[in-house]
């Protein structure tokens, strides 16, 4: 068995407002140092290398210990600087997928037609399909083998309705999360705003929030022991 994990980045740097995004700095620094030690991890996005970092996320968590070690990890930026195109992937080398959040995750993967795919190849391999806050919105367009949507009546958490208008972005986006999924057939269910909230259904494992990122990884970690 692969003992490999991949982490699927955005490629998208600006929201439909112009605004400076990419992926979320802790939603990728924490489940990658909790992982890290026990399974070897890619890095991968549409446009390959560099996937843009949402420059906001540095700011917010420069007290953050994991954030700050996570860009200045010779290991990571190597794996940043040499992350693989998505068209490169091979799924049967991985045990299952993960995508960390920021606004820029709903911008460019949903639509995606090599994502889509993956997100679909994965699940129906019966592998672990798992994302954190905006990062449950590249899965949308995953399928089961009967080519239902991968959240019809599977329970879910991802950025709320509410946490998208506290912080202003909901015209930033093309869909909010909560509904776009919810059409799907999937069942939401949230915490308070900037509260812990992961849940488990099957191989499908989502996270609410940033609060979410080290939960999430130690759910990951739990479910790929068994």
């Amino acid at each position: 068995m692969s003992s490999k994990i991949l982490f699927v980045f955005t490629s998208a740097n600006k929201t439909l407002t112009g605004t400076q995004t990419g992926w979320y700095l802790p939603e990728a620094a924490h489940p990658y140092y909790i992982l890290a030690p026990h399974f070897t991890i890619d890095f991968a996005a549409p446009a390959g290398p560099n996937p843009p970092l949402d420059q906001g996320s540095v700011e917010a968590f420069k007290e953050d210990k994991d954030s700050v070690k996570f860009l200045n990890d010779d290991a990571v930026k190597s794996k940043l600087a040499s992350a693989k195109k998505l068209t490169e992937v091979n799924v049967s080398d991985y045990v299952a997928v993960f995508y960390p959040g920021g606004h820029g995750p709903v911008l460019d993967l949903p639509e995606d037609p090599v994502n889509v795919k993956l997100v679909s190849d994965f699940y129906q391999a019966g592998k672990i399909v798992s994302a954190v806050c905006h990062g449950p919105a590249a899965l949308v367009g995953g399928v089961d083998a009967s080519g239902k949507s991968i959240f019809a009546g599977k329970s879910f958490t991802g950025f709320s309705n509410t946490e998208e208008e506290i912080v202003g972005k909901v015209k930033d986006i093309p869909f909010l999360l909560e509904d776009r999924i919810g059409s799907l057939g999937g069942k939401y269910d949230k915490t308070e705003p900037w509260q812990p909230k992961v849940i488990v259904d099957g191989t499908l494992i989502t996270g609410q929030n940033p609060a979410s990122s080290v939960p999430i990884g130690e759910a990951l970690l739990k479910a790929l022991k068994k």
